[in-house]
């Protein structure tokens, strides 16, 4: 039996999509074993995020190839995309597929094999229209099931590489998405994540469908679902239709992730996104009425060129005035191919890591605020692993429904069940909370 070994960089949706081409190779009879195993077939899904994201890439392909140099080396994502050329001068690729046409993996696997001959499946993104149907029946690590509904991104944010790795906006069909929806929840999911690369875009290119008329199409028709997540909504998306949806919703979380990127006006122009902050401080008003309690968390991209210490701290006092319950902060890194890159006056790496270490000291002391409110309080989780601190405290990890990242004294039989919890001391990274008790009807997860 001939064996495939994966490796994922990059994001939830690079996931998804190693997931989707481990069932293609699985239908063909591959078995799986470990990245640090060797392997007939090492298969690496890169990302291009960062320029760091291709140096990363180019390690891991380089680690599989001294594995076990008579190995088919294949390489997919975002990396093979942008930069085919590259990849392909790694001596020891042998296979390289973009962003689109997995499903044609396997057959260049058997064309290698007759012609020994290096393979680039990589095409022009750009004129792709067709979403690319990838399914999940069940993922290899089994507590929350990210649900890939769209594909690429029309924005074209400055600092941005990303449409040009993944091309243009194209939305999955509603039915393929109820269905396999339905089929991760029979398969024993309790959650769901709506994924994509600009996820609350979807429908943008179909006539008669949007993204709230998804939410509440999987909220009628799903049988059995108990939560939905929404892995990332940017606030031009945030719609009174979609406000509407989420209030009305029976499995929507009390946790949105809203990129917010800059909290100052000037930036957000040169950094071409699409909202002002006092559209932003709306949209977040209107989703705490429609969602009491709810998590906001966001992505903060601090020393953009030309960032003032003015403009940084109109973001800071925005942050903080608006109390997000996490942020994810990143300097900015220059993305070659991007606007941004070229343009004058970039922030010394100083000045961007005294920016990031501010707002991240802001980001845990908002952290701690959010949690405390419901310290007492009976919360959902679903346990997901072991604490990793201290593996033998018979302590499990897991997230509530409003994000709040809980340590509880459980077992193996929970993990993947909805269990009730009474959070006893809020904290961060982690809250403490007991056991109440299991909320599941038994159901046996996939082996």
């Amino acid at each position: 039996m001939s064996t495939v070994a994966f490796y994922t960089l990059g994001c939830k949706v690079n996931h998804y999509e190693t997931e989707a081409i481990w069932q293609l190779f699985h239908k063909q009879g591959y078995e799986r074993v470990d990245f640090d195993k060797r392997a007939d077939v090492y298969l690496i899904n890169t990302c291009t995020v960062t320029n760091t994201g291709d140096k990363k890439s180019r390690q891991v392909i380089r680690r599989a190839i001294r594995k076990n140099p008579d190995a088919i080396i294949c390489v997919t994502g975002c990396y093979a995309q942008t930069s085919p050329a590259e990849v392909m001068d790694i001596p020891g690729v042998d296979i390289v597929v973009g962003t689109q046409d997995r499903v044609k993996l396997l057959d260049y696997i058997e064309q290698f094999k007759r012609e020994r001959e290096p393979i680039n499946g990589v095409s022009n993104i750009m004129k792709n229209r067709v979403y690319e149907e990838l399914d999940v029946p069940s993922f290899t690590d089994r507590t929350r099931a990210s649900l890939k509904i769209q594909e690429g991104c029309n924005n074209f944010c400055t600092f941005c590489i990303i449409p040009w790795a993944r091309g243009l906006l194209r939305s999955r069909e509603p039915d393929s998405v109820i269905k396999q929806a339905q089929q991760l929840v029979k398969a024993g999911y309790k959650e769901i994540v709506l994924t994509g690369i600009h996820t609350a875009g979807y429908g943008e290119d179909m006539k008669d469908y949007n993204f709230a008329q998804l939410l509440r199409d999987l909220d009628t028709n799903v049988e059995g679902l108990k939560r939905l997540r929404i892995s990332s909504i940017e606030a031009s998306q945030v719609t009174e239709e979609v406000i509407d949806a989420i209030n009305h919703s029976n499995t929507l979380v009390r946790h949105l992730h809203i990129p917010l990127q800059s909290g100052s006006n000037t930036v957000l122009k040169r950094m071409r996104r699409k909202y002002t902050m006092d559209m932003f401080a709306d949209r977040l008003e209107k989703l705490r009425e429609a969602l009491p309690g709810l998590a906001v968390t966001s992505d903060v991209i601090v020393g953009f060129p030309g960032e003032t210490e003015e403009e940084f701290m109109e973001t800071y006092n925005f942050v903080k005035e608006h109390k997000f319950s996490e942020l994810h902060v990143f300097p900015y890194s220059k993305r070659t191919g991007t606007p941004a890159a070229r343009m004058e006056d970039q922030v010394s790496e100083d000045v961007k890591h005294d920016r990031v270490r501010r707002l991240i000291a802001l980001s845990d002391q908002l952290a701690k605020e959010y949690a405390s409110q419901f310290e007492g309080e009976l919360l959902e989780m679903i346990p997901e692993e072991r604490y990793k601190d201290d593996p033998n405290s018979g302590l499990y990890v897991g997230y509530t429904d409003n994000y709040l990242k809980v340590k509880v004294p459980a077992n193996k039989e929970m993990v993947g069940k909805l269990v009730k919890v009474k959070l006893t001391k809020a904290g961060y990274p982690y809250n403490e909370g007991q056991f109440v008790r299991v909320l599941d009807d038994i159901v046996s997860m996939p082996s």
